[in-house]
């Protein structure tokens, strides 16, 4: 491959039909603007499509709407990133996704964020790439092949969404070109509601439309008035769909497909990924790594993971300096966690602390094969529908052996063998009811989603329990009502101590909830040492300090300034009345979506009305009151 992927300044290749052609000459004199496209940018930032180029390597063959053009850095990550690292055979047609960085920062929409839980928040310094890559020989082709990625760039991370947006765009794209990427834009633009939490969304597209619901986050403080105002307002009327899906979550995936050959050191890779240690997962396909990469992430549940993660990562990356230059030292590996594919990636972290190996499906399609061919004389012609289903069971089997007896949790045994290798010893004991429990699923062939159900309550009651002490400590941390005064400064919440915290454990600890015996107190000291508590902390308390400033403003509201003022000096009683307006200013735009607050909103302006009949008429207008 080229070592410099850059857009493509050259004519269409044979493959571009003439239709293309006229279709991209139609839209380069269109001209519209990126105004025009308000409602498609809130899900998506724009199609691409990559193609490999004889001279250029990779390259970027089309981008639409071409408003959304990336930046240079942009494209060569996006270039690079869409076809698979190594060579891994990938025959026919592959599914990933990958992050990266944007150039520079967009601005996010601040109410959706603040409305959702942490894991569906719009990323405004990074994208996510949902890229559908084809590869099938082609003998008119130069090269023999034909091979080109179709991308959808996005800042949300609906997984589960733009997989199955990509499995309806990308086929039709490669028959029928660009003009598919031009009707889904101006439909999704067009039709699309705008982005919004709590509320049944309709998302119609093509010959298909999308039924989803963004949950809204527990902690989220908006009122039930405005939700039901919300839920009436009804989305754009929408053409008569043949077929609708229904997606009952846009981003939780499916854990087991990824950790059934290493259920034994679940326990351990839940304690690695809440303390933000680094992992590499290494395996020879990009969609199994940016899969076991999701998963790892969605562990911990609903704590937000808080450290970097890329999916996929190539040697290509612009980041690769920054997450690989350190590895010389142990003590100086980036807490991140990284989905490669390249062998080179084995040999340069070699002091990274934990690999995470994945099965090779490919060595094993080849077993299968092989097994089949023997047991070929066994069969006749009527056993062929029944190829498929044995083909399946023959690969588990063989994925679910390998991982198990392969896996490495204490560094041991062979460093090329399937599952977790470290030397990382666990805090906590595992909870070996669950771990047979999934195990005689996989035995009795228990259905995926039900594994993924079992695996996934276990962990969030995991996680929740690990959290809820902190959670508590950190509410204790909150001033008294009565020290809250509207005549002076809001308090400040007091400081997190580690040592007083540890402290409660012994009477408030997660030892009520989980049945889970071990080090509790070793694993909340890594933890606090870990980019997760910062994350958390930091949140937590920027909530504490706006609740403050709330009551704050709700204890001025309720205050009779009046009686203050009448043995107050003239500058005093207009220094209040600026200290109002600009509490009113600093919290206008979020006080319209608090619970209670357009009441208080209300109250203040009274007051200040109030102080302002205190006053002379010539000593307002010196003041511009």
């Amino acid at each position: 491959m080229s070592e410099d992927a850059r857009i493509k300044e050259m004519a269409p290749s044979q493959d571009i039909t003439a239709k293309d052609k006229d279709v991209d000459a139609t839209n380069s004199n269109s001209q519209p603007s990126v105004k025009d496209w308000v409602n498609f940018s809130q899900w998506m930032h724009c199609f691409c499509v990559v193609t490999f180029d004889l001279n250029l390597g990779q390259a970027l063959e089309h981008v639409y709407p071409p408003e959304f053009m990336p930046s240079d850095q942009e494209v060569s990550n996006i270039c690079y990133m869409a076809f698979p690292d190594s060579n891994s055979g990938c025959m026919g047609d592959t599914k990933f996704h990958m992050r990266l960085r944007c150039t520079s920062r967009r601005e996010s929409l601040p109410g959706y964020n603040a409305e959702c839980s942490p894991a569906l928040r719009q990323d405004g310094s990074h994208y996510w790439g949902f890229v559908y890559f084809r590869q099938k020989r082609d003998s008119n082709l130069p090269r023999g092949y034909f091979q080109k990625s179709f991308i959808i760039i996005t800042r949300l991370p609906f997984f589960n969404l733009y997989y199955d947006i990509l499995s309806q765009l990308a086929p039709r794209y490669f028959e029928e070109g660009t003009d598919v990427l031009r009707l889904a834009s101006e439909q999704i633009n067009r039709q699309w509601p705008g982005l919004r939490v709590g509320n049944p969304l309709q998302l119609p597209l093509l010959d298909c439309s999308y039924q989803i619901c963004i949950p809204r986050t527990s902690s989220s403080r908006k009122s039930t008035a405005e939700s039901s105002a919300n839920s009436g307002e009804s989305s754009p009327p929408l053409a008569a769909c043949p077929a609708t899906k229904v997606l009952s979550s846009v981003n939780e995936i499916e854990l087991f497909h990824s950790l059934d050959f290493v259920m034994e050191q679940l326990y351990t890779l839940w304690e690695l990924v809440i303390t933000a240690e680094p992992i590499v997962v290494v395996g020879t396909s990009p969609a199994d790594c940016s899969h076991m990469v999701q998963t790892l992430l969605a562990l911990i549940a609903p704590l937000e993971y808080c450290a970097e993660a890329r999916p996929y990562f190539t040697i290509h990356d612009s980041e690769f300096r920054e997450f690989t230059q350190e590895c010389t030292s142990k003590t100086t590996v980036p807490t991140c966690i990284l989905g490669v594919t390249n062998p080179f990636f084995v040999k340069l972290l070699k002091d990274w602390p934990h690999m995470l190996r994945l099965v090779d499906n490919q060595k094993n399609m080849q077993q299968q094969q092989q097994l089949l061919m023997s047991q070929k004389h066994a069969r006749n012609i009527s056993s062929a529908t029944s190829f498929s289903s044995s083909t399946e069971l023959v690969g588990r089997s063989l994925k679910s052996s390998t991982g198990l007896n392969g896996s490495s949790s204490n560094g041991s045994g062979d460093a090329s063998s399937s599952g977790l290798h470290s030397k990382y010893r666990p805090y906590l004991k595992k909870d070996k009811a669950l771990i047979k429990k999934v195990l005689l699923g996989m035995k009795t062939k228990r259905p995926e989603h039900v594994q993924t159900a079992l695996i996934r309550r276990h962990l969030l009651e995991l996680t929740q329990s690990f959290m809820i002490p902190l959670e508590r400590y950190m509410a204790s941390l909150m001033p008294l009502q009565k020290d809250i005064s509207p005549f002076k400064s809001a308090p400040n919440a007091s400081s997190f101590k580690l040592d007083d915290f540890l402290a409660t454990l012994e009477t408030a600890g997660p030892q009520l909830t989980s049945p889970l015996k071990g080090d509790w107190k070793g694993l909340y000291r890594r933890f606090f040492r870990s980019p997760n508590f910062r994350g958390w902390y930091e949140a937590r308390h920027r909530e504490l300090q706006l609740t403050l400033q709330d009551l704050q403003l709700q204890a001025l509201s309720e205050a009779n300034l009046e009686h203050w003022a009448h043995d107050k000096q003239e500058v005093e009683i207009i220094d209040m009345i600026l200290k109002l307006k600009q509490k009113l200013n600093l919290y206008g735009e979020k006080a319209t979506q608090l619970e209670g607050i357009n009441g208080t909103q209300q109250q203040i302006r009274a007051q200040i009305e109030c102080m302002k009949g205190l006053l002379p008429p010539d000593l307002k207008n010196v003041v511009n009151l």
